[in-house]
C-alpha cells in the first residue's frame, strides 16, 4: 500500500511540475471572469484560449486544444476594438473636434485611456483597464541609472523616446486644459506626465496595426492604432509566423497562425523579425535565443583600431558616411555582418588599394593583406565588446544586491546583456575559424 501512495504522490508532483512548465490557467481569477463577460456583451465568442501565467513569459494565453497551421487563432469583433472612432464617439469627440491644431490619432488614444483611467468604476471600460498593467519596462520609464547599462545605439534610442514623450507631454498641455468642464478636478493632475507616460507606453507596446481613414479632426499623422483587448494577452515568439489583419466581411480582426501549438501550450504571436534592442525599445521585453539578435558596433567603436595619421583616414569616413556604411554594423549568431566586414575592409585599405574603395563597397577580395588585417581588427572589436558587455554585467549583478527596487529593470538589462555576450562569444569562435583558415 505504501509502495502505491508514494508512487501516486510522484505522479501528483510530476502533473502538478508539468501543469507550472505548461502555464498555471489564470481564467478563475476576477478581473478576467470580468472581462470576458464584459467581451461576450460586445459580442466575442468563447475561444480555446485562457489566461494562465508561464514562469518564462509571464501573463499569457494558452489554447485548450491542439492548433493546426492553419488555425484561426481569435477573432475579436470590431465592437471590442478601442480606436480613434471610439474616442470620438465619447465625451471628448466634441472637444477633439474644435480643437486646433488639430491633435494627433496619438494623443487622442492617450486622452482617452487616462480619462478613463480616471473615471474608475464609472469607465465603460473598466473590465479592460483593469488588466492593462500598472507598470512598464519601456526604455522611458526606466531609471537613469538602468538606462546607462544599456549598450550605446540602444542608450541613445532610450534617450530620444524620453524626450518624444517628455515634448508630447509640453505639446498637449492646451488641449488637456480645454477638457477642464468634464471633469471636477483640475486637468493639470488628472493629465499629468506620469498618467501620460502609462497611456503612451500602454499604446506603444499593445496596439495592433489597423488603418483608419483620415479624419479632419486629427493631424496629418498616420491613424494606425488599435487597442485589443484579450487578444493582447498573446506574447511575441520570433519562431512562430501568423497572419493577422482586420476581416471586412466579418467586421472582425483576426489572427491566423502557420505554425502548430499543443493542448495546454501558451500560443504565441510574432511582432515581426526584430532583435532584441527593438524589442526593448518598443514593447519592454526580450526573448532568449533570439534568431534576429544582434550587437551593434557604433562608430566610434569602429574608429578606434585606425591610426589617426593614416592620411587617408578622413577620405574613407566620408565615404563611408556616404554610401551610409557606419550604421547597423554588427555581429550576429554567424558572426560579423557583411556591413560590419566592408566597413572594416574600406578602413583597412593600404595607401597603395585606396583607389580600389569602389570595389570594396562592392564585396571584392583587394588583397591577402588587405583581408587579414579586416581580420584581426574585427576580432580586436569583438574581444573588445566582449569586455565591455562582461563588465557591464559584473556592475548589474552589484546594482541587484544593493538596489532592490530596481531588481525588474536591471533583469531585463542582464537578459539583453547576456544574450550580447553570447553572440559576441560565437562571433569570436567564429573569427578564429577565419583566422586559422586564412594563415
Amino acid at each position: 500500500m505504501k509502495k502505491s501512495r508514494g508512487r501516486t504522490s510522484r505522479k501528483r508532483r510530476r502533473k502538478h511540475l508539468q501543469s507550472f512548465m505548461d502555464g498555471v490557467n489564470s481564467s478563475h481569477k476576477m478581473e478576467y471572469i470580468k472581462l470576458k463577460k464584459w467581451l461576450k456583451d460586445r459580442g466575442f465568442e468563447d475561444s480555446n484560449l485562457r489566461p494562465a501565467q508561464f514562469w518564462d513569459t509571464g501573463r499569457g494565453l494558452m489554447t485548450t486544444k491542439a492548433l493546426q497551421a492553419g488555425a484561426l487563432v481569435i477573432s475579436l469583433p470590431e465592437k471590442c476594438l478601442l480606436t480613434t472612432g471610439t474616442v470620438l464617439s465619447s465625451c471628448l469627440g466634441e472637444y477633439i473636434m474644435k480643437w486646433k491644431p488639430p491633435v494627433s490619432p496619438l494623443i487622442a488614444l492617450c486622452t482617452f485611456l487616462i480619462a478613463e483611467k480616471h473615471a474608475g468604476e464609472k469607465s465603460l471600460w473598466k473590465p479592460y483597464l483593469d488588466v492593462l498593467p500598472k507598470t512598464y519596462t519601456c526604455p522611458v520609464c526606466l531609471e537613469h541609472d538602468v538606462v546607462s547599462l544599456l549598450p550605446q545605439p540602444l542608450r541613445r534610442k532610450a534617450q530620444e523616446q524620453r524626450m518624444t514623450v517628455h515634448e508630447l507631454h509640453m505639446s498637449s498641455k492646451a488641449f488637456f486644459s480645454s477638457l477642464q468642464p468634464l471633469f471636477a478636478e483640475n486637468t493639470g493632475t488628472i493629465f499629468n506626465y506620469s498618467a501620460l507616460e502609462w497611456a503612451w507606453c500602454t499604446i506603444n507596446t499593445r496596439t495592433i496595426y489597423m488603418k483608419h481613414s483620415q479624419r479632419e479632426c486629427f493631424s496629418l499623422e498616420p491613424d494606425v492604432y488599435a487597442l485589443a483587448p484579450y487578444l493582447d494577452l498573446l506574447n511575441h515568439s520570433p519562431n512562430v509566423q501568423v497572419k493577422a489583419a482586420f476581416n471586412e466581411q466579418t467586421r472582425s480582426y483576426e489572427i491566423w497562425t502557420n505554425s502548430q501549438c499543443k493542448k495546454y501550450e501558451e500560443v504565441f504571436i510574432c511582432y515581426g523579425p526584430h532583435d532584441n534592442q527593438r524589442l526593448l525599445l518598443e514593447y519592454g521585453f526580450v526573448t532568449m535565443n533570439n534568431p534576429h539578435s544582434s550587437v551593434y558596433v557604433s562608430s566610434d567603436t569602429l574608429l578606434k583600431y585606425f591610426p589617426p595619421l593614416d592620411k587617408q583616414r578622413n577620405a574613407k569616413i566620408a565615404i563611408l558616411k556616404d554610401h551610409d556604411f557606419l550604421e547597423n554594423l554588427t555581429f550576429g549568431w554567424d558572426g560579423p555582418s557583411w556591413r560590419l566586414l566592408t566597413a572594416l575592409k574600406l578602413l583597412s585599405l593600404g595607401a597603395d588599394e585606396f583607389t580600389c574603395w569602389r570595389r570594396t563597397l562592392l564585396g571584392d577580395v583587394i588583397s591577402a593583406r588587405n583581408e587579414q588585417r579586416t581580420l584581426n581588427i574585427t576580432a580586436k572589436i569583438c574581444h573588445f565588446l566582449m569586455e565591455e558587455t562582461q563588465h557591464v554585467l559584473l556592475q548589474i549583478s552589484q546594482l541587484k544586491r544593493n538596489k532592490e527596487n530596481l531588481k525588474k529593470q536591471l533583469a531585463l538589462v542582464e537578459a539583453l546583456r547576456l544574450e550580447d555576450l553570447k553572440i559576441l562569444q560565437k562571433s569570436a569562435e567564429i573569427l578564429c575559424d577565419l583566422n586559422m583558415a586564412t594563415t
